[in-house]
């Protein structure tokens, strides 16, 4: 995707999402098992998600993608940054179909970078799948608490808390406390811009 380039919006729902993966992945024909394998989910959760059963993270959602040759911004309108600063009253702000978890990019996008950054905003009773990827990946809790869980192990992470970990360890988060968590997400795992093109860590 161009620089500068504002993407057409589409409906903040989670048919749209689910919708969008199903139409792509029936284009290449492929079977559900196929674009679970490439994505690093299971054809179970792929077909949660067709049929608006549930709604993928952002990690998730940038693994679909690839598995499918796309960018992120096929399945969600994403704010740009034009440059490597962001102020808190402007910050680029979206969700992921009607899902209450608003992420905030810290970052900007270029096609040499190798990490992404956001602030994460997950409400309470909020669970996600279970994911694997390449790469490495920091959390800090800013606000509330947070439950990791990392291969066999569970953590519970409190405000100024935080957690590095291999992103190849099948991990999964949630939030089962009383009140929202906020977080700083950090990552080696190019989320935005020109998927096609390779990362300097490639």
């Amino acid at each position: 995707m161009e620089a500068g380039k504002t993407m057409p919006e589409r409906p903040a729902k989670n048919f749209a999402v689910g919708g969008l993966i199903r139409e792509q992945r029936r284009k290449r024909n492929m079977t559900l098992t196929e674009l679970g394998s490439s994505a690093g989910v299971s054809a179970g959760y792929l077909s949660q998600l067709e049929r608006m059963q549930a709604v993928p993270s952002l990690a998730t959602l940038g693994n679909i993608a690839r598995a499918l040759d796309l960018p992120i911004e096929h399945f969600v309108a994403v704010p740009n940054a034009s440059n490597g600063v962001t102020r808190l009253a402007t910050r680029p702000r979206f969700n992921i179909g009607d899902t209450s978890i608003t992420y905030e990019k810290l970052g900007y996008d270029h096609p040499l970078n190798d990490i992404s950054s956001m602030i994460l905003t997950v409400p309470v009773g909020f669970v996600s799948e279970t994911v694997t990827h390449d790469g490495e990946e920091i959390i800090f809790i800013l606000e509330g608490s947070l439950e990791q869980r990392i291969g066999d192990e569970q953590y519970v992470l409190n405000k100024g808390d935080s957690l590095h970990f291999r992103s190849g360890i099948a991990h999964s988060w949630a939030n089962p406390f009383d009140k929202p968590a906020k977080l700083i997400w950090t990552g080696t795992m190019a989320l935005f811009g020109d998927q096609n093109t390779p990362t300097a860590a490639e």
